[in-house]
């Protein structure tokens, strides 16, 4: 990465109250196999330069992958006649006390583990597979391994210097199993869920063969499961479920530019109103969900947003009661509501715009077993495999990989095709347990889109098990 992007302004000659440059430079690798046989193996570069600038209280943005004095300065009188052509139907004037000057740096947690060479990645990624086939019934097996080195540096006119540096791991294994018209899939938690920064802990721990045969076993007996009852009942989430549950039903419908309108057009608004913050009771008063971007590993962790605004750890919603948004500092200005550190980019060529980042729900007190001791009839579930949500992120349909009766205080029969479905605010104000710490589960997910052009970026997540009364759970006919 260049250390000296500051000599960039050099070049540059704008009639600008402010400018930024970006340049992110990644480097990512992927390698996959399908049923024991390599499947996909590449490697790739990418390196480029955003300029931002702020003229007539709008900003304006275009970006270049050449690095010479000519491009910086043509992207730069881009960005400038685009600034001045949208102040003509501005509906905020911004000023730059939105750009305040940051200096700092960020390091997630580094691991030579994800420095194997192709022949043993490949080698154990095969192994893996190997390990899913536990019956000719598993009639596919995939095992896939990613990994990206990315390197952020923000400089700006008025003095910000933020250097940010991420590595960034990715694993998902899954058994597909069938037995005449069933066909059942088990994943390691749900595709890519085990995506964090650091350690590719999928092919470092110890027993990965060890899970790879559970989960190649699980997708076998859900073949001779019974299809998830229809009823209305007390539904517990595993981890890797709660994750999709916050991203949809937290996350989304937090983002106040989502709120404010801009995104109506591609990815829909929502059925928080301005007005319900500091008000609007979201959940039970176990429910404590916040935006962390400082938690060690996780997918989302970073010390600086991507207009250098430094990240600190919020409450979004607070003993089930909604305080803050997902909103950067422009949409706080607009929208008068508090937010935090999450304008984020997903490329070099991409202008910053209100995103998740960590979504976290706080562990409660209830252990695993009490949990499941309390409930008399309930359904428990793993694992994504269907989502379905309104334009408003209000009512939901979710569908899991994995289910398990529960009766009289255990965990009984294995049921496929669980599904359930709700409305978000009435869901989590029907959340009855949380569970403890040793509940508490961290994932991640590669791929939340959103944007005009289209931006895919990297989110985690994190929480205990949770359980819901009154929650209407169905199968695969339902």
């Amino acid at each position: 990465m260049d250390q000296d992007l500051s000599k960039y302004f050099d070049y540059l000659d704008v009639d600008a109250d402010w400018v930024g440059l970006r340049l992110i430079s990644e480097k990512s690798t992927s390698r996959s196999v399908r049923d024991g046989n390599p499947e996909a193996n590449s490697h790739s570069r990418d390196r480029g330069l955003m300029i931002e600038v702020l003229a007539n209280g709008q900003f304006g943005y275009a970006a270049t992958n050449r690095l010479t004095p000519e491009s910086i300065q043509a992207a730069a009188v881009r960005a400038h006649r685009q600034a001045i052509a949208t102040s003509r139907w501005a509906v905020y004037e911004f000023s730059t006390d939105v750009r305040p000057k940051a200096v700092g740096s960020y390091q997630s947690p580094q691991s030579t583990q994800n420095d194997l060479s192709v022949a043993d990645t490949v080698g154990l990624l095969r192994q893996v597979c190997d390990s899913l086939k536990v019956s000719d019934k598993i009639i596919r097996t995939g095992a896939s391994v990613s990994t990206i080195d990315t390197e952020h540096h923000f400089v700006s006119s008025n003095g910000s210097d933020v250097h940010q540096h991420f590595s960034i791991a990715s694993s998902n294994f899954s058994a597909t199993a069938q037995d005449g018209t069933v066909t059942q899939q088990r994943s390691d938690h749900g595709y890519s869920a085990r995506s964090h920064q650091g350690a590719l802990d999928a092919l470092s721990e110890a027993d990965i063969f060890a899970r790879a045969q559970r989960i190649g076993q699980q997708a076998l007996d859900l073949l001779d499961a019974e299809e998830c009852p229809d009823t209305c009942t007390t539904l517990v989430l595993a981890p890797d479920q709660m994750m999709l549950q916050l991203h949809e039903s937290v996350g989304h419908p937090l983002e106040l530019d989502r709120i404010l309108g801009d995104e109506r057009n591609y990815a829909g608004s929502s059925f928080v109103k301005l007005s319900d913050f500091g008000s609007l009771v979201y959940g039970s008063p176990l429910m404590n969900v916040t935006f962390d971007p400082s938690v060690l590993g996780e997918l989302a962790s970073y010390g600086f947003d991507d207009v250098g605004i430094p990240a600190t750890r919020e409450f979004l919603i607070e003993n089930g009661v909604l305080k803050r948004g997902l909103g950067s500092i422009e949409s706080q200005q607009r929208s008068q509501v508090p937010g935090v550190a999450n304008s984020r980019v997903c490329s070099w060529n991409r202008p910053p715009i209100d995103r998740m980042a960590n979504i976290n729900l706080e562990p409660g007190e209830s252990g695993f077993e009490d949990i499941i001791g309390s409930i008399e009839s309930g359904v428990y579930m793993e694992a994504n495999r269907s989502w379905s949500i309104d334009d408003y992120r209000n009512k939901f349909q979710f569908g899991c990989e994995y289910g398990r009766l529960i009766e009289n205080g255990k965990l009984t029969k294995t049921v496929r095709n669980p599904n359930y479905r709700g409305i978000s605010s009435s869901f989590w104000r029907s959340l009855v347990k949380v569970g403890d710490a040793s509940t508490f589960q961290v994932f991640g997910t590669p791929n939340c889109g959103k944007g005009e052009p289209n931006q895919v970026i990297r989110v985690g997540h994190a929480s205990p098990v949770c359980a819901f009364e009154n929650v209407e759970v169905f199968g695969g006919a339902g």
